[in-house]
């Protein structure tokens, strides 16, 4: 019996879960604004800056891991886009879980995708602030100040209106994939001609006379896959975008689908480009790998046009973080999970409190950057990973738990699915518990943040006790 059949009819109108933190907003979200999203929101701070310090560990094998890793990044915004299909809403998953897992399970993942972004934040303005020392008109300014130049720009314009801030990431999104477009058409031409970089020649050899696709083993491959997971943190953004937008049934599975392919454009062509034009060595952490490239090819102003670019992706992974977490955070403070201030609309229709809130720990992210400006973006990025694992868990669970009760009869897929259910799910969670564990392995702030998660798990367990009366309050009118 196929699954359409088991599947008969949708549940009644009457039955269908209705979220409270889904009501008030504006659909000023257009198909080109939602199609950028979900094009440009995986190109970030991860690739941009992320891939020097991984690709000088790992070598060229960083390819390897970013297929892997977009691979089940797409099965989870797949798993994502299909739950919107069923019910659009901008507390996405939160209010799946909802759902599905009752208010614990909503809690929980608010929370985690909470940590997720506010640690995000802090690696943004990070990010943003050392790539404005790549100019010498911005050397001698302190690297907290600014990143709390970037953090204050790109909260203004989160709060002024949702259409301001789809309008700022369409053109971020332009910026970044046509600059990514730009360095792979010159890198191409680069390695067809064999043209010097920096007295090498680049091509297959600069790989297999460097140690070869794993120059250092395999291990240091399989231990930066937290960073590369990272790297792909914005992958679900357009699930919550779709609450603010018309015909989400229309723009959704395109716009998911795209995400395939420009991984493999876009991530691993990158990747393997930079292998080839010069030895992994000639990479760091300190510099973006695309900035590298340019400034050792020694074209006057190109280098520093690069760079503005991979600011324009701190700065837009920034405004990502400031307005996911805004929405997820109404739906949790409407529900009794969050602080009541951060389910207050302005008259743009945006949850300020909750964007105030998310800036308030970027704002510590700048006493981060003023004490520890070294260590600043791998501390949070470890963080962050942290909160990515546990979203995209909770994600895989609320698919799982949703496909289980279309077995039922209870609820109806919609024609849109992931592929390969229920193992897709089952398979994607064994992944995410196995990078846990290769951070572990990893030692160092990886093993530390580790450490970490069952003090994130009891301040989850004790937070609970504190809201747990007011969830409950909240939740009598509705049932």
């Amino acid at each position: 019996m196929s699954d359409r059949t088991l599947t008969e009819a949708p549940a009644p109108a009457s039955s269908r879960h209705v979220d409270a933190g889904d009501e008030g907003y504006s659909k000023d979200l257009k198909s080109r604004h939602i199609n950028m999203i979900a094009i440009g929101g995986a190109i970030g701070t991860g690739l941009f800056l992320g891939a020097g310090g991984r690709l000088a560990g790992a070598g060229p094998s960083l390819a390897i891991a970013y297929a892997v890793c977009g691979v089940f990044a797409f099965f989870v915004v797949r798993a994502l886009g299909e739950l919107v299909l069923y019910r659009p809403s901008s507390g996405a998953f939160v209010s799946y879980a909802r759902e599905f897992m009752g208010e614990k399970g909503a809690y929980t993942a608010g929370w985690l995708y909470f940590l997720n972004w506010s640690t995000t934040t802090v690696a943004d303005i990070t990010a943003a602030a050392v790539f404005a020392h790549y100019w010498s008109a911005f050397t001698d300014v302190p690297q907290w100040v600014l990143a709390f130049i970037a953090l204050a720009i790109v909260l203004t314009a989160n709060l002024i209106s949702v259409k301001y801030f789809g309008e700022m990431e369409f053109w971020f999104s332009i910026v970044k994939v046509s600059a990514l477009v730009i360095f792979m058409l010159v890198a191409i031409y680069l390695v067809a001609t064999s043209h010097p970089i920096d007295g090498h020649t680049p091509g297959l050899a600069t790989i297999t006379d460097n140690g070869g696709l794993f120059p250092s083993g395999v291990l240091p491959m399989l231990l930066v896959v937290q960073g590369v997971v990272f790297a792909y943190a914005s992958v679900e953004l357009c699930g919550v975008a779709a609450g603010e937008t018309e015909n989400p049934e229309k723009i959704m599975p395109k716009a998911i689908n795209s995400i395939m392919w420009r991984v493999g454009v876009f991530y691993v062509g990158s990747v393997v480009l930079l292998a080839l034009l010069l030895p992994y060595t000639a990479y760091s952490a300190d510099q973006s790998p695309f900035v590298t490239v340019f400034d050792k090819l020694g074209i006057p102003g190109t280098a520093g046009i690069m760079n503005l670019v991979v600011l324009t992706a701190a700065l837009s992974s920034l405004n990502s973080g400031l307005y996911s977490t805004g929405r997820i955070l109404r739906s949790m403070a409407l529900s009794g999970s969050g602080p009541k201030f951060t389910g207050v609309m302005n008259k743009g229709k945006v949850p300020y409190g909750g964007v105030l809130f998310t800036a308030a720990f970027g704002v510590a992210g700048v006493g981060l950057n003023y004490f520890m400006p070294g260590e600043a973006f791998e501390i949070v990025l470890n963080l962050a990973s942290i909160g990515i694992l546990g979203t995209w868990g909770m994600v895989m669970l609320c698919s799982l738990f949703f496909w289980h009760r279309s077995k039922n009869g209870l609820v109806s897929r919609p024609s849109y699915r992931l592929p390969w259910a229920p193992y897709t799910q089952i398979v994607t969670l064994i992944f995410l518990a196995t990078v846990l564990v290769l951070m572990w392995c990893d030692g160092g702030v990886g093993r530390t943040t580790v450490m970490l998660v069952p003090v994130i798990a009891a301040a989850l367990v004790g937070g609970w006790f504190l809201v747990r009366g007011r969830v409950a309050e909240l939740a009598t009118p509705r049932d």
